[in-house]
């Protein structure tokens, strides 16, 4: 392929990607867009000002970046150790526990949510924004252990053998040698984990029983509704919090990633 095709398919793809943001921004702020026309004939800050000025956004807002942020860090607790386990280890129902990463594609996160509503009830969770947290491991912890799975076999155990030769304990190897090669891998687990989260609606709508209120909860009604700008000026700020979330974590990986100062 010629170097003039290569940046012409990363052109197109770019716009591919950027498009449908425009197209929000632009729909946010007009007033009528009618079929038929390249650009809208009236502008408003209607959509902005109705969002805006509904008194639960900010309390939605809090909520589902919290509760983003505790099921992404129990997503990395439970699948760097797992995914590590079933790269290097051989057991007993080690292909079945592989298998069981697609679950979530092939089983309804509802249908055993429905299941753990009750045992939620007996623990006190339900109606609450840790009962929340713990139900959003469903559709999200097999993706996650999938994802490290992988990088650990990429890896290897061959750098913890030899660091493990030369005196060094696994809690240094890893923070020495795992950490900075599954950074790209923690980045992927930190942005999917958390739209994931964001997204959940039913899963949120049956364990929080409506006492808690995120950004799914908030922005499903609003679909009913025609006002296009609404819809638009939601979506935006739906796809502007998990780049916050990625940013917070960009940022602590940053700071302990180890020889940062050797690479200045």
């Amino acid at each position: 392929m010629t170097r003039k095709g290569t940046k012409l398919i990363f052109f197109f793809s770019i716009l591919f990607l950027v498009m449908p943001v425009i197209l929000l921004i632009v729909k946010s702020f007009s007033f009528s867009w009618k079929w038929g026309e390249l650009f809208p004939t009236t502008w408003s800050l209607k959509g902005w000002q109705v969002l805006l000025t509904e008194p639960r956004l900010w309390q939605a807002l809090q909520s589902s970046w919290w509760i983003g942020i505790a099921v992404v860090l129990l997503n990395l607790l439970i699948a760097i150790p797992a995914g590590k386990t079933v790269a290097f280890h051989s057991f007993k129902g080690k292909r079945f526990f592989e298998l069981s990463f697609i679950l979530p594609i092939l089983i309804p996160s509802l249908a055993v949510a429905m299941g753990l509503h009750m045992t939620m009830i007996r623990l006190g969770l339900a109606d609450h924004w840790l009962g929340i947290v713990v139900v959003h491991l469903l559709p999200s912890v097999p993706y996650t252990i999938k994802i490290f799975h992988s990088s650990f076999e990429r890896i290897g155990p061959h750098l913890e053998n030899q660091a493990a030769s030369l005196g060094s304990n696994k809690w240094y190897s890893f923070y020495s040698i795992y950490f900075p090669l599954l950074v790209p891998s923690i980045r992927s687990a930190v942005f999917l984990v958390f739209v994931i989260s964001l997204s959940q609606y039913a899963l949120t709508a049956l364990i929080g029983g409506g006492n808690v209120i995120t950004i799914a909860t908030l922005y499903f009604p609003f679909l009913s509704t025609a006002k296009e700008a609404v819809i638009a000026s939601f979506s935006l700020i739906f796809a502007v919090l998990p780049l916050t979330v990625l940013l917070l974590f960009e940022l602590l990986i940053r700071i302990f990633l180890p020889y940062r100062k050797r690479n200045r």
